[in-house]
C-alpha cells in the first residue's frame, strides 16, 4: 500500500476589510449613489448581529483586548509620539520606520468599527484626541508624513530627500491610504467630519500634485493601498476625482522606473525590482502574480474597486486572469499566499515550499479582501470558497485567543523556535487583524435585486433590505464543527424572493476551485436541503442552491453539509508536496503538532485509507468559547485516544499511540523541534 506523510499546516493566518468595508454604509450621511458600482452589494455589518459560539467570543476579545492593545502599543513604541513631534508638541528624532504612521491609522480604523457596534464614550474621546493631534501634525497645504515634517533634512531612511522624490520606497502614499480608510470609518461610525476633513485636505493636495497634465507630477506608490483608500473616500463624499486619481496611480505602473536606484548591498536594493512592486508591466497586461504578495493583493483589490465604481470592464478582465494564476498555481492549502521569505513574494508556478513559506498575515487578509470583491463582481461561490478557506485557516491564526499575540509570517512547517509575538518593529499585521474582525458580520449576506446570498454559516440575525422590502434571516448553527445550518425567514410582506445558499466546494467534492488541491478520496455523502421540514432538490447555479418562492414569516431552510474527514493532495507540480497529504474536515485544515505527538511529527506516516472518525467531547469545551462541545477526529474504538488538553477538535490517527492533530483555527504555535524540511507540519 502506498503511504503519504501527513502534510498538515499548523497555523497560518490573515484582512480584512472589504470594499469600503463590507456593508459599511452610513444611513445618516450617505453621498449620492455612485453611477456605477458592484452588481452585488454586501449587507452592512451593522445590520448583522452574531450570536455564534465560535466567532462571538473572538470578536469580543478583539473589542475588549486587541483594539485597546493596538492603541497602547502604538503609544508605547513611539508611533503616536511621532505625531506629537510633527505637531511641535515635543522634540526628538522620529521613532521607527517611515511607514509607522500607518499602524496608528489602522488601529484607529479598528476602533471606529468597534465604536459603531459598541458605543463607548472613553474610546470615542480617545479617537477625538488622536484626530486633533493628527490635525496639528498636518502641514498647512495638507501634507501628512510625520518623519519629514518632524525633521525635513533627516527623515527616516527611504523617505527620499524631498516630498514625492522616492515614491517607490517612501510609503508617503501608502500611509495616507490607510488614513483615508480610517477617516471614512470614523465618519461612518460617528457622523463627525473631523477626521474626514483631514483626509480630504490631504487628498486635495494629491489632486493638485499628481496627474498627466501640465505642471503635474507623474508617479505611483511603491506599496499599493492609496487606491483602496481613494475609492473609499469617493464612496463617502461622491467626489469622482478621487476615483480618477486611484485609476491614475494604477495606470502609471509599468511605464517607467520612478524613483531612486540603490547599490546591490543597500538594504533598499529590493525596491529596484519592478517585479517586486508589480511595475514590470502595465496593470492591464499583467496575467501572472509576481513580487511582494501584500502589494499585489492590495493592487488587485484596488483594481476591482476602480473597475466596479468607474465602469472599466478591462480591469475586471485583468484581475480575472490574475486570479486564475494565484488560485491555480500560487496559493497554499490554508489560503495563504507569498512563498518566498526573502522578499515576502510570490514564487514561480507551483513554488509552494512549506518550511520556507512566508504567507504573511497581511497577504492572507489581502487575499480575502480581493476574493470578496471578485464575488461582488461575479456572484460565483468559488470566490467565497477561497474567502472561507482563508478565513478559517490562513487568517484566524494571525491572532492568539488572548488577543495580544500575533503571527507575522505563517510557515506551514517548523522545526521549533517559532511562536506568536506581542508586537513587531514592522507592525502591519496586528492592527490589520484588529480591523478585520469587527467587519466579519458584513461578509455573511449580500444582495442583488430580489436575491439574498447566504455566504457564510455563522449563527446570528441579519436585517436585509432589498427590492423595497425588509427580510430578517436568523441562522442557527455550530459551524465549523457541524454542518447543520437552520435559517428562519421573516419577510415584512408577501411576494417572491430568492435565497441563494452557498454550497461550499468542499461539500461538493471540490477541494480548491482550480484543481490546485484535490481530494484523494471520494465521499458518497451529499449536501441536503429542506424547506419547512420537507426535502427539496438542490437547484444549483454558480455554486449556490437557488430557492425562489413566496416566503412567509416563520419559513425555515435546513441545510446539511456532511463533514467526513478528507485527504487532500496537491497538484503534482508542487514538488514539495509529492507523496504527502493533508487532512481536512469541513472548512478546517488540520495540523500535526509536536506538543501532542512526542515530537515525532516529522516521521509520521499514514497509510492511504487510514480510518479516521469524528466525535464530540464536552470535556474539551473552551472557557473562551462557550457553547456546544468541540469535535474531535478519532481512530476506531479499539484504538483509544488520550484526553484532550485544549478545546480544539483533535484528530487521532492510527499508530502505537494516538496522534492528535489540531485544526489551524486557533492552533497554538507549538511545532515539532526536529525533522527534515517538507515532511510534515
Amino acid at each position: 500500500m502506498r503511504s503519504r506523510a501527513a502534510l498538515l499546516p499548523p497555523a497560518a493566518f490573515a484582512l480584512m476589510v472589504a470594499l469600503a468595508l463590507p456593508g459599511c454604509r452610513d444611513k445618516s450621511a450617505a453621498p449620492a449613489q455612485a453611477a456605477s458600482d458592484y452588481p452585488i452589494r454586501p449587507v452592512p455589518f451593522t445590520d448583522v448581529t452574531l450570536t455564534d459560539a465560535f466567532w462571538s467570543p473572538r470578536l469580543e476579545t478583539n473589542r475588549t483586548v486587541s483594539v485597546p492593545y493596538a492603541l497602547r502599543m502604538n503609544e508605547e513604541t513611539g508611533r503616536i509620539d511621532n505625531f506629537r513631534k510633527a505637531a511641535r508638541l515635543m522634540s526628538g528624532p522620529h521613532q521607527g520606520r517611515r511607514f509607522n504612521d500607518s499602524d496608528v491609522y489602522k488601529a484607529m480604523e479598528a476602533a471606529a468599527y468597534t465604536l459603531r457596534l459598541h458605543p463607548d464614550a472613553a474610546l470615542d474621546k480617545t479617537l477625538d484626541d488622536l484626530i486633533a493631534l493628527i490635525a496639528q501634525a498636518q502641514e498647512p497645504d495638507g501634507y501628512l508624513f510625520t518623519t519629514r515634517t518632524n525633521d525635513p533634512a533627516h527623515p527616516a531612511p527611504g523617505s527620499g530627500p524631498e516630498r514625492w522624490t522616492n515614491l517607490r520606497v517612501s510609503h508617503e502614499l501608502y500611509n495616507v491610504g490607510h488614513m483615508y480608510e480610517a477617516a471614512v470609518a470614523h465618519f461612518q461610525a460617528t457622523g463627525k467630519r473631523t477626521f474626514l476633513a483631514i483626509a480630504e485636505k490631504n487628498a486635495a493636495l494629491l489632486l493638485r500634485t499628481f496627474g498627466a497634465g501640465p505642471g503635474r507630477r507623474r508617479g505611483f506608490p511603491g506599496h499599493q493601498e492609496i487606491e483602496i483608500g481613494l475609492a473609499k473616500l469617493y464612496r463617502a463624499t461622491g467626489r469622482r476625482d478621487y476615483l480618477d486619481l486611484a485609476k491614475f496611480f494604477l495606470d502609471e505602473r509599468g511605464h517607467y522606473f520612478g524613483g531612486e536606484r540603490h547599490a546591490p548591498e543597500d538594504p533598499f536594493a529590493v525596491y529596484d525590482s519592478d517585479e517586486y512592486m508589480q511595475n514590470h508591466k502595465p496593470v492591464l497586461e499583467q496575467d501572472e502574480a509576481v513580487g511582494h504578495a501584500v502589494r499585489a493583493m492590495y493592487m488587485y483589490s484596488g483594481m476591482a474597486d476602480v473597475a466596479a465604481l468607474g465602469g472599466y470592464p478591462e480591469y475586471v478582465a485583468a484581475i480575472d486572469r490574475l486570479w486564475l494564476d494565484v488560485a491555480g498555481k500560487k496559493q497554499y492549502l490554508t489560503g495563504g499566499v507569498g512563498a518566498r521569505s526573502g522578499s515576502e513574494a510570490f514564487g514561480e508556478a507551483y513554488e509552494l515550499p512549506n518550511a520556507e513559506a512566508y504567507t504573511e498575515t497581511c497577504a492572507a487578509i489581502g487575499n480575502a479582501l480581493w476574493n470578496y470583491r471578485l464575488f461582488l463582481l461575479h456572484g460565483e461561490s468559488k470566490y467565497m470558497d477561497v474567502f472561507e478557506r482563508v478565513l478559517y485557516n490562513g487568517l484566524l491564526s494571525g491572532a492568539a485567543l488572548s488577543g495580544d499575540r500575533f503571527f507575522y509570517q505563517n510557515p506551514l512547517e517548523s522545526a521549533g523556535g517559532y511562536g506568536r509575538s506581542p508586537w513587531f518593529e514592522v507592525a502591519c499585521c496586528p492592527p490589520n487583524m484588529t480591523r478585520f474582525l469587527p467587519s466579519l458580520p458584513g461578509y455573511v449576506y449580500a444582495t442583488k435585486d430580489d436575491v439574498v446570498f447566504v455566504n457564510l454559516f455563522i449563527a446570528g440575525t441579519g436585517k436585509i433590505t432589498l427590492a423595497g422590502r425588509t427580510v430578517v434571516l436568523t441562522q442557527k448553527t455550530r459551524y465549523p464543527w457541524d454542518g447543520a445550518v437552520k435559517l428562519t425567514v421573516a419577510p415584512d410582506g408577501a411576494g417572491p424572493l430568492e435565497l441563494a445558499v452557498r454550497i461550499p466546494g468542499w461539500a461538493r467534492g471540490e477541494a480548491m476551485p482550480t484543481g490546485l488541491y484535490t481530494f484523494l478520496d471520494a465521499s458518497e455523502e451529499e449536501p441536503g436541503l429542506k424547506i419547512n421540514g420537507e426535502p427539496v432538490a438542490l437547484e444549483m447555479r454558480d455554486g449556490y442552491a437557488r430557492l425562489r418562492r413566496d416566503w412567509r414569516a416563520g419559513d425555515t431552510v435546513e441545510l446539511t453539509l456532511p463533514m467526513p474527514v478528507r485527504w487532500i493532495v496537491a497538484n503534482d507540480g508542487v514538488a514539495e508536496d509529492r507523496g504527502r497529504a493533508a487532512i481536512q474536515r469541513g472548512p478546517l485544515v488540520y495540523a500535526v503538532e509536536g506538543v501532542d505527538n512526542a515530537d515525532r511529527v516529522f516521521d509520521l506516516i499514514l497509510p492511504d485509507g487510514a480510518p479516521l472518525g469524528v466525535e464530540f467531547r464536552p470535556d474539551a469545551a473552551s472557557p473562551s468559547s462557550p457553547g456546544p462541545p468541540s469535535s474531535s477526529l478519532r481512530t476506531p474504538p479499539e484504538r483509544p485516544s488520550r484526553p484532550l488538553d485544549r478545546s480544539w477538535p483533535c484528530l487521532t490517527m492510527p499508530g502505537p499511540t494516538a496522534a492528535p492533530a489540531r485544526c489551524s483555527s486557533g492552533c497554538p504555535a507549538r511545532p515539532p523541534r526536529r525533522g527534515r524540511p517538507g515532511s510534515s507540519t
